[in-house]
């Protein structure tokens, strides 16, 4: 089974041959450049300052955006961030040439996020590197299969079609649609995601490339219900989604060979479950 895109490979290379020294390198010698850049522009403005035409932090900058760019800041002010902000663009762009983002749900995509954008990045270095996509290469299924049982905890069970123990042919949702006097429109939020991780899982399971997000089930869902605002039938290849003026969606599956396989992914987490 097929789950991701290439993720590392000899350690030395990533998907679409991006050569990790050559990101490092890159990365460094960008940061030494723009230490001289800062270091030369703040002579500069001392040049222009003893003349009278002021400092950089107003005369390069646009009217009302005085002080507003690291590269008229102090050096030791500036360059932490700088280098923080992109070594934070350069580990997003590994993620996503990687594949791993898509063997994660919502939620532990989201929580990636955060930590990128909140928490302690390691510096961009080849060790840094390799050791990061090693563990995540070692940890790709546990996370791809936390995302189906993700998806499984999140159903409700107050239906009788959603048994506690399996993914049957069919699910029910709550919430998924809502209802007025301009007929159906789609939710969104922590539903829409589940619909979509859904989607993502199936394709996966199936070895098969994973549609851009703007274009996944949720978003053809949403044009078939703005094109159709009074129809309650939706169907693709891999789901056939009826939904009710009261919100819930019955979701049926279309393929009962993926139905099994994450049936088999949960019988692993949940043991004794599933006869």
């Amino acid at each position: 089974m097929q789950t991701e895109a290439e993720v590392l490979t000899d350690h030395n290379e990533l998907i679409c041959s991006t050569s990790i020294e050559r990101i490092v390198t890159g990365r460094d010698a960008a940061l030494k450049q723009i230490e001289a850049l800062i270091r030369q522009l703040d002579d500069v403005s001392r040049l222009t300052s003893a003349i009278g035409g002021d400092v950089a932090n107003h005369w390069a900058m646009r009217q009302g955006h005085s002080f507003d760019c690291w590269l008229v800041q102090p050096v030791d002010k500036a360059m932490p961030v700088i280098t923080r902000n992109i070594d934070r663009s350069i580990w997003r762009d590994l993620m996503l040439k990687s594949g791993m983002l898509t063997l994660m749900d919502a939620e532990a995509r989201s929580q990636w996020t955060k930590n990128l954008e909140e928490g302690d990045l390691p510096a961009i270095s080849e060790a840094n590197i390799l050791s990061t996509f090693e563990q995540l290469h070692h940890n790709k299924q546990d996370v791809f299969e936390r995302g189906i049982i993700n998806v499984f905890r999140g159903l409700s069970w107050d239906y009788k079609t959603n048994n506690p123990c399996y993914f049957g042919k069919k699910i029910i949702v709550n919430n998924l649609v809502k209802y007025d006097k301009w007929g159906y429109g789609l939710n969104w939020g922590w539903r829409r995601d589940q619909i979509a991780d859904l989607e993502r899982m199936l394709f996966l399971l199936d070895g098969k490339t994973i549609p851009d997000n703007r274009h996944d089930v949720t978003i053809r869902l949403m044009d078939f219900i703005r094109d159709n605002p009074h129809q309650q039938v939706f169907e693709d290849e891999l789901f056939t989604i009826r939904y009710f003026q009261k919100g819930s969606g019955h979701i049926t599956f279309k393929r009962p060979d993926l139905i099994d396989k994450m049936n088999d992914i949960i019988a692993r987490h949940y043991p004794g479950m599933l006869a």
